[in-house]
């Protein structure tokens, strides 16, 4: 070797020694390093089979070896924040991020460290700057978008909820719920506003009006509002057939020995009851108060049937309805909620002559509970609603007003009404399955009317691969034990006795529609209801097919 090849390797060699000693790496210090990237290695082979400890335990040897190992630093810290120790999983994060701050995983996942933690000071701006060059990191955007709404941030905090992208069921409901709460709205999807809000509606009291009322509640409780919208509005205009509007009794065979009842029952069940109609309503919501977790709401709404048979025009039915609805909505535990307090005031006329008013106070809160997967199946949501409802009730055409004979009938009255409704909620909620129970309790101005009740509600609703459209099944069966016996001498039993009514009322209830554009939808139901009777005035039977298209703003 010449001298100047001689001069030139010694001087690339003490290059290379003031290199390494100036970054604190020996010869030795660099073999240790190659057995520290092994080691780390083999923990992230384990940390990806969720042998956590096994990982944690070749982590800790290669951290003996390289006290500042990057990536075992790092992968300290996945595996605490794997195992819920997130305040175990700072210290490391937080070294390899000293080490190198600029790496976005780095950040994330300190973030999520912080957060997890409760130090959402401190995790703010790491996770905004991994959200800003990566919004499709797993969680992240749920993790901006609450930190977002923290500091009401509102529409910010909408936009980095609906770029969230997730495997965890959990996660997803909570996205879903602050954003809905960013919104000013219960963060559920659409179908699950729906069992919320169906389960608040006044239950009608009278068989006549029963049918028409269910069709209008049904119609409300299907809208599709836009959550962002103070201002909500929905018309709905369309024609049903009506096979029974007089509610006449059903032909039963009866040999009622008291001659006077016998005929009335009988001259009832030859009246003309069938007819096609238009019906039409409308409802308002304006969100006048929304302030973080609080919202209120006034609503109002408008129904009207028209029977085309001019016989059976005194059955047409309009109905005005006012309200006020307040809600809370948080977090208890991971568990969001709803509180509700609504109260509504309704008056309903027949063949445009005052009818029926009522008062209506409900309670409510809902919960979304923890999810669960199925074989099959997968995951399956829990949405809970317990109810509690107090109504007043005047009607002002009772003949017992100004007949004596006929006081007992008299039906002003009060009702409490205990229960809840539960649905599982599967396949992102294309899926919905419900069940509930209610007790109810009636107390009115007449013996005869005053009851308690039963009422055990389930149903579904699927949404169907061809055109967007939705297919609804209700069904309700309401046992009604009432508490005295009747008080009229034509209201017998079959017998010819005046004995207490126990009436089995079911009714079924089958939805069709189909989203069209321009906020258009069109919805075909069917109505079958049986009330079974001891007593042969209260036996009925009535089907309604009807045909709507509805309007939303």
């Amino acid at each position: 070797m010449t001298p100047f090849f001689t001069r030139l390797h010694r001087f690339a060699v003490c290059l290379l020694l003031v290199f390494a000693l100036s970054n604190g790496h020996t010869p030795m210090s660099y073999a240790q390093r190659a057995d520290a990237n092994v080691l780390a290695a083999n923990a992230a082979i384990a940390y990806d089979d969720k042998r956590y400890d096994e990982a944690l335990e070749l982590l800790k040897k290669a951290l003996a070896l390289d006290p500042k190992h990057e990536r075992s630093l790092f992968y300290t810290g996945l595996v605490y924040l794997a195992q819920n120790k997130p305040s175990e999983a700072i210290p490391p994060l937080e070294t390899v991020h000293d080490l190198q701050p600029t790496d976005l995983n780095v950040q994330h996942h300190l973030g999520v460290a912080y957060f997890s933690d409760g130090e959402y000071d401190k995790a703010a701006p790491l996770l905004e700057a991994a959200f800003a060059q990566n919004p499709s990191a797993e969680n992240l955007g749920y993790y901006v978008g609450f930190l977002r709404y923290r500091d009401k941030q509102y529409a910010k905090s909408v936009e980095a909820f609906e770029k969230n992208e997730t495997t965890d069921p959990n996660t997803q409901q909570l996205n879903g719920f602050y954003r809905g709460l960013a919104l000013g709205v219960l963060g559920l999807p659409s179908e699950a506003l729906t069992e919320l809000e169906e389960v608040q509606r006044t239950q009608t009291v009278s068989p006549l009006t029963q049918s028409s009322v269910r069709i209008r509640e049904a119609l409300s409780s299907g809208q599709i509002f836009g959550n962002q919208k103070r201002f909500r509005l929905q018309i709905n205009v369309g024609g049903f057939y009506d096979d029974n509007v007089a509610i006449n009794p059903d032909p039963l065979q009866t040999n009622n020995p008291v001659p006077a009842a016998q005929n009335l029952i009988t001259t009832l069940r030859n009246r003309q009851t069938q007819s096609p109609g238009f019906l039409a309503s409308l409802r308002a919501d304006y969100s006048f108060l929304r302030h973080g977790p609080f919202e209120a709401t006034a609503t109002y709404s408008f129904f009207q049937t028209v029977y085309t048979e001019n016989y059976l025009g005194n059955f047409n039915i309009q109905d005005h309805q006012v309200g006020l609805s307040g809600f809370y909505r948080g977090v208890l535990a991971d568990i969001p909620f709803q509180l509700g307090l609504q109260y509504t005031y309704d008056y309903l006329f027949l063949d445009m002559n005052g009818f029926l008013s009522r008062h209506t106070p409900t309670l409510t809160s809902t919960f979304v509970g923890p999810t669960f997967q199925l074989p099959y199946v997968g995951v399956v949501g829990n949405l809970t609603t317990l109810l509690y409802r107090y109504q007043v009730q005047t009607f002002f055409r009772e003949v017992g007003n100004n007949d004596a004979r006929f006081a007992g009938d008299l039906r002003d009255g009060f009702n409490n009404t205990l229960g809840f409704v539960h649905a599982f909620r599967m396949a992102n909620d294309k899926l919905l399955l419900r069940l509930g129970y209610q007790y109810d309790n009636e107390s009115t101005d007449g013996a005869a009317f005053s009851y308690r009740g039963n009422r055990f509600l389930t149903g579904g609703q699927v949404q169907l691969p061809w055109g967007k459209m939705t297919l609804r099944y209700d069904y309700d069966i309401h046992w009604r034990d009432y508490k005295n016996n009747q008080t009229t001498a034509l209201f017998t039993d079959r017998e010819g006795n005046l004995s207490k009514r126990d009436d089995i009322q079911q009714t079924h209830l089958v939805q069709i529609t189909k989203p069209l554009p321009n906020n258009f939808a069109l919805t075909a139901q069917y109505q079958g209801i049986r009330s079974q009777s001891d007593i042969p005035l209260y036996d009925y039977s009535k089907n309604v097919w009807t045909l709507i298209v509805t309007w939303t703003y």
